[in-house]
């Protein structure tokens, strides 16, 4: 027999995963939070904490028959893909920042130079990797993370569980929007990519007019050193398209939270 003190342990422990599965869904997709080095045990912790207040807030109560049913299962399912939704809007808007790294890499001729991604575990042109980690601080100073954290608490009010479905206009938003990816990081990389190339045309002017010219020793050379020159001439600029591009994400992440 289960002593009485403990009587209500088992409801409360399922309230508590309801409460972690759309804090926890979200940071899983979001930048930083979602990173391979960091700890699961943190986001759990993290994603516990900011959903115990955020479903003590709504009127919500467990299905009568658990979680082990079609009702449970389908409460789950929206709060994943609620979670999930909003994470992957920052993403998306974060991820401009590896587009022009990418861009920039293959201008200078380093598209072949690439190192191991901490957060992803993958391997990304040095550039990526670069812009990459300007994004991550860039994201950190803007106070990204706790602007992440309050839409998910705002998400419950639009979205309470158990209602957690996203309209279908929503889900195509989110998808329209991704093409702004690509768009902010041609317009991150623009500076400096169109500055390298028209460096790579001058390298090949001069490979007509003197055809005895190593274009291979003397064009890279060019080309790296311009590049990096002038990504550091254009660092402010550069760091300004990534700030608009990750608060383009949270633009979006706070249309979802709202049910837009």
């Amino acid at each position: 027999m289960m002593p009485a003190g403990f009587a209500g342990l088992e409801a409360q422990l399922w309230l508590w995963l309801v409460a972690m599965i759309r804090p926890g869904a979200a940071f899983l997709a979001a930048p930083v939070f979602g990173a391979s080095f960091v700890p699961v045990q943190l986001r759990l912790i993290i994603a516990l904490a900011i959903g115990i207040p955020s479903l003590a807030a709504t009127d919500f109560t467990l299905p009568v028959d658990g979680l082990a049913t079609i009702e449970g299962f389908m409460l789950v399912l929206g709060e994943v893909m609620a979670g999930l939704a909003l994470g992957f809007a920052v993403q998306i808007g974060f991820s401009a920042a590896l587009v022009a790294g990418e861009t920039i890499g293959n201008a200078m001729g380093l598209g072949f130079a690439a190192m191991v991604d901490p957060s992803t575990g993958q391997n990304n042109p040095v550039v990526a990797q670069f812009l990459s980690i300007v994004g991550t601080l860039l994201f950190l100073a803007i106070d990204g993370h706790l602007a992440l954290a309050a839409l998910v608490v705002e998400s419950y009010r639009a979205l309470p569980p158990g209602d957690a479905w996203m309209s279908a206009q929503s889900l195509y938003g989110l998808v329209v929007f991704g093409g702004i990816l690509f768009a902010a990081g041609l317009s991150i990389a623009l500076p400096v990519g169109f500055a390298i190339v028209l460096v790579q045309l001058v390298m090949g002017m001069l490979a007509r007019s003197a055809p005895a010219l190593n274009l291979f020793a003397v064009g890279f050379p060019a080309a790296l050193l311009a590049g990096i020159v002038l990504m550091a001439m254009a660092a402010p600029i550069m760091g300004e398209g990534i700030i608009a591009a990750m608060r383009q994400g949270l633009e979006e992440a706070a249309r979802l939270a709202r049910g837009g």
